[in-house]
């Protein structure tokens, strides 16, 4: 299962919530379980929306460029799970939150995009291989011409 966003880049990212946010009642020292905990079930979450438009091939072959879109809105989903989790959440989570969920789904709408490594589609050659054919794409399989010109 691929994660989209880490530890290190919630740390890069957002290094003062991350501290206050993820601290462990008791002790005071960052839960990095629970963080780990919130990355993934972000990640599925963007995986639930966008599945509405990608194939999980398609999901799996993003480029970079959609990869780092994807670890913004996944830190911005999990920082909301984890202030959940310690009961420290804020307005200014909350509207992150809610803009990166409306976000994943107007592109999984169709109002934007996620572009990906080498094609997506194209022709086929008459080969189909299971998995090969995106979720948007179009294939004709017919039998072959009853009456031709030579059975005529």
């Amino acid at each position: 299962m691929t994660v989209y966003a880490t530890i290190s880049d919630l740390e890069a990212r957002y290094p003062n919530e991350l501290a206050l946010l993820a601290a462990d009642e008791e002790t005071g020292e960052r839960d990095d379980d629970r963080v780990d905990l919130a990355l993934a079930d972000a990640s599925l979450e963007i995986r639930a929306i966008l599945q509405a438009r990608y194939s999980p091939s398609e999901l799996a072959s993003i480029d970079e460029p959609s990869r780092r879109i994807l670890a913004v809105y996944c830190m911005d989903i999990a920082l909301y799970r984890i202030s959940l989790s310690f009961s420290r959440t804020s307005d200014a989570i909350k509207e992150r939150y809610d803009a990166s969920v409306k976000r994943l789904e107007a592109i999984a709408a169709g109002k934007g995009a996620l572009t990906f490594t080498g094609s997506s589609g194209g022709d086929t050659g008459g080969d189909v291989a299971a998995g090969a054919i995106g979720q948007k794409e179009v294939v004709l399989v017919a039998p072959d011409r009853v009456f031709t010109r030579e059975r005529l």
